[in-house]
């Protein structure tokens, strides 16, 4: 296989797996040396193991970090900061992409970003949906209540207002209270009923000042 070939294959892909170039009548073990010939080269850059992209002067379009977190770990959902920074519901820039899934903790430095992976239970895994990220990416990403609720599980004492106030919530208006309320009750954590409480009630100080 030549790089020609190559990016016929890939075409408008913005991340690839070798299943993708294993089809057929071919040797893997060429094409995972060529792999490697290519990444040495700068023509594609390998996200982990068995998963790359094109270099950017071969890229058709860019490719969105929540698409490639997506990839990066099967029956994942980005959540947590980066999902409440995407929703407008935190100030602060997140250098990193933040996901979960019921796999083990895990985290990649890449060319194309760093993403990290935080564990929860496998009973956890709801409140996400499908968006469209525009220039033809789209990706799982949690609903800007789970969001939270994913935060708030993950850190310790974060059910106290003080974590909320140096959270530094805004736009609460994105943010559906009922909604909240409900994937609390769904979750059966004490601790996220407790915190979707307080939310509610900070929500409430702030429509008033």
């Amino acid at each position: 296989m030549d790089f020609a070939r190559l990016l016929e294959i890939v075409g408008d892909e913005q991340v690839f797996d070798t299943g993708l170039l294993l089809a057929g009548d071919v040797d893997p073990n060429h094409v995972r040396r060529q792999l490697s010939r290519w990444t040495k080269a700068g023509r594609i850059i390998q996200l982990r193991r068995g998963l790359y992209s094109l270099a950017a002067p071969y890229r058709k379009g860019k490719a969105h970090p929540f698409s490639i977190a997506n990839r990066m770990q099967r029956g994942s959902y980005v959540s947590c900061q980066s999902a409440l920074a995407y929703f407008g519901l935190i100030p602060e820039y997140v250098p990193a992409t933040i996901s979960v899934s019921s796999s083990r903790p895990k985290k990649w430095n890449t060319a194309m970003g760093t993403f990290i992976f935080r564990h929860i239970k496998v009973e956890l895994l709801f409140g996400y949906s499908f968006e469209d990220l525009g220039g033809g990416n789209s990706a799982f990403v949690a609903k800007p209540e789970k969001a939270l609720l994913d935060l708030i599980h993950l850190t310790p004492r974060a059910d106290d207002e003080a974590f909320l106030k140096e959270l530094r919530l805004q736009n609460f208006d994105r943010l559906d209270l009922n909604v909240l309320k409900i994937l609390a009750v769904q979750s059966s954590r004490p601790k996220l009923l407790r915190a979707a409480e307080l939310v509610s009630r900070i929500s409430d100080l702030e429509k008033i000042r």
